[in-house]
């Protein structure tokens, strides 16, 4: 059952990889095309060395004849010779010859070659130049084939780079085309996925998975369609020379093939292996950077590093077991296989040499064709490495395009709304039935100001990621302006709200591009006067580039505050309708926290505003304030309603600001938990 499953997958893959190959069609056809060409110029050097040799070379001792004088005629090629003119017997027709031309044999006897006639009397060592004489009709062909020979030879080369390039073209193509789909398709993946999934792991699948799959279009594929068009050439030429030898060397292709498929079969799971424990290198690299003042506050280094290394040796010992595997599986047995197969060939011709002539050049032809079949073998063995780590890697990069997501809408045409937010009887879950919400309901009008505290796991930031829309209410329904959440695309709902966290994240790039983030409706002047607006316009000018400073990643080289300032002016210069606060002065120091509150003051005015807060000190002000106690609205209602209440909220300020006993704190903690 398991291989039938693997079966499935790996066809699975390799048909969506043709779909991919499919999108270049035309130019890998064409490409074909010309290989065809270039292999037939390739595969037909040998068979012009066969007709030089046999034909011109050794054409010197077949039979020749003494036509006499008067049979000499223009067109008729002839040798003079001791004042007798000689034809060859393939220059005249069997009906032209006549009982007085006298046939004579010229033979090689080790480095001279001696002239006699056929019955033996008597014999003529030839000089040098009585050798050329006899020659002297075919040195023209001769130059001819060698000329023809090494215009093939440059047309293939030319036809060669020409259909190289455009298949490697083809596959560079395919591969920006696959990893753009990658790129896409993260945007469209529900938030959900990345809460399961380590950032490293996301990021090797479209850096390195990517690219092990360039490598299959580009070496595999390119070396496959060249090997694969190589063997069928040659064994149409051996079946030309040699029929019967040229169906028994067509059993070494599933003999071959028996040695890829163990090879594969064996290789795959060392290959799995590799390409998990580096997306997971990956992932605890990444994770190792983003908290290493961490790591090194609580010593862990060591800790960490072998943790790494434990990764890093499985990897290394699956990887030499696969070059184990490799190296015995691929040129260690061609070898092997093609020195048999020569030998046998030799063996072959030896024997029926006993029998019959047999041609030196067919030979010639027969063993430089036979030892090209190896060629575009081990070509294919040396590939299937990375072939069968591209298989590994396409598995993952499609079982990422499958992923369920949503369509991304580049051009949301809603209005600007009011910002009427209503939750009706909305309950959440992230997994199974563990409702980390449960029957939520309140309304938010255009222009209040809604504050949500609670303990930590209450469920504030869930609220807000549901509004968001980063995740879909298990039951019940969010609407704004009456419109459910669900009939709006993402980035409709998104167009018109504005949200600044706790830790505000800066991109890599300038001040300017952090708060425009290169919209086409907020020029250089709408990112003064946001920047203006909540006062951070002051410490940007002082910077020695103003709003072009450079930002480092995650903005590391500003203070905390300096960043929640540009986050602020980032959500005002979008002009939200909707604005979400999430805990966004938790981590300011008092004296930069006046400055942040005036800069919420402007944020906040003629917006719907959400705020999550711990210091109940800054939501004071809010229209209304939801206390959320394990999924549920306990209390609603303004500060000072809520402080005659003297129920959780009361004793939650109470707390912070210190007022209340260290008794009536525990008591109150037994009797409700915060």
């Amino acid at each position: 059952m398991e291989d039938l499953k693997e079966t499935g997958t790996r066809s699975s893959v390799t048909k969506r990889l043709v779909q991919y190959a499919m999108l270049y069609k035309g130019r890998i056809s064409l490409a074909l095309l010309i290989l065809v060409i270039a292999v037939g110029s390739q595969l037909a050097g040998p068979y012009i060395a066969k007709v030089i040799i046999d034909k011109h070379i050794l054409s010197i001792e077949k039979t020749w004849y003494d036509i006499g004088t008067e049979n000499v005629l223009p067109e008729l090629k002839t040798v003079h010779f001791q004042g007798k003119f000689y034809v060859r017997e393939d220059w005249i027709g069997q009906d032209e010859l006549t009982s007085t031309m006298q046939p004579v044999l010229i033979k090689q006897r080790e480095t001279s070659f001696v002239m006699s006639n056929m019955l033996n009397e008597g014999e003529v060592i030839l000089s040098s130049d009585e050798v050329l004489d006899f020659y002297e009709n075919d040195i023209m062909p001769i130059l001819m084939l060698i000329g023809l020979y090494l215009i093939l030879l440059v047309v293939s080369g030319g036809l060669t780079f020409t259909q190289s390039y455009m298949l490697q073209s083809a596959a560079l193509n395919i591969i920006k085309r696959m990893r753009m789909d990658v790129m896409k398709q993260v945007h469209r993946i529900p938030v959900r996925y990345f809460d399961n999934t380590p950032i490293g792991q996301v990021v090797s699948r479209i850096a390195n998975d990517t690219e092990a799959i360039r490598d299959l279009f580009m070496s595999f594929m390119a070396t496959f369609v060249v090997s694969g068009v190589n063997l069928i050439g040659i064994f149409v030429a051996i079946a030309i020379l040699d029929l019967k030898l040229a169906l028994i060397a067509l059993l070494l292709i599933p003999f071959f093939y028996i040695v890829m498929f163990v090879h594969l079969k064996y290789a795959k799971g060392y290959v799995k292996v590799m390409r998990a424990r580096l997306s997971d290198m990956n992932a605890m690299l990444n994770e190792t950077i983003n908290v290493m003042p961490i790591i090194q506050a609580f010593r862990r280094e060591k800790g960490r590093i072998e943790e790494f290394e434990t990764l890093n040796n499985e990897r290394y010992v699956n990887m030499r077991k696969q070059f184990l595997l490799y190296s015995l599986s691929a040129r260690n047995i061609v070898g092997f296989v093609g020195s048999l197969s020569t030998a046998l060939v030799l063996w072959h011709f030896g024997g029926l040499s006993l029998e019959s002539s047999i041609s030196f050049g067919v030979l010639y032809a027969f063993i430089d064709y036979l030892g090209r079949v190896f060629q575009p073998i081990i070509g294919i063995f040396d590939q299937l490495t990375n072939a069968q780590r591209a298989f590994v890697s396409a598995e993952r990069v499609f079982a990422l395009l499958d992923q369920e997501g949503f369509d991304v809408d580049h051009n949301p045409k809603t209005n600007r709304p009011e910002g009427h937010v209503k939750f009706e009887h909305v309950s959440f879950a992230y997994k199974g039935e563990e409702f980390v919400l449960n029957d939520i309901s309140f309304e938010a009008r255009q222009g209040e100001t809604i504050a949500l505290v609670g303990h930590t796991g209450s469920g504030k930031s869930s609220i807000m990621n549901l509004l968001l829309g980063f995740y879909e209410p298990t039951r019940g329904n969010i609407s704004i302006d009456g419109v459910d959440i669900r009939n709006l695309s993402k980035q409709e709902l998104r167009k018109h709200m504005g949200i600044v966290l706790q830790d505000p994240f800066l991109f890599t790039g300038d001040i300017g591009f952090n708060v425009g983030l290169y919209n086409d409706t907020i020029d250089e002047t709408g990112i003064r006067m946001a920047l203006r607006e909540v006062g951070a316009e002051a410490f940007v000018d002082q910077l020695p580039k103003g709003i072009q400073e450079p930002v480092v990643e995650r903005g590391n080289t500003l203070s905390a505050g300096q960043r929640q300032l540009i986050s602020f002016a980032r959500a005002l210069a979008f002009n939200p309708a909707i604005l979400i606060l999430d805990e966004a002065t938790a981590s300011i120091d008092s004296e930069t926290e006046g400055v942040i509150q005036k800069a919420l003051h402007v944020l906040r005015e003629g917006r719907t505003t959400f705020v999550i807060a711990h210091r109940l000190s800054t939501i004071r002000d809010a229209d209304r304030i939801l206390v959320l106690h394990r999924g549920e609205i306990v209390e609603s209602g303004n500060h000072d309603q809520l402080m005659e209440q003297q129920g959780r909220y009361y004793k939650m300020y109470q707390l912070q600001k210190g007022v209340a006993s260290t008794a009536s704190i525990t008591a109150a903690s037994a009797t409700q938990p915060l």
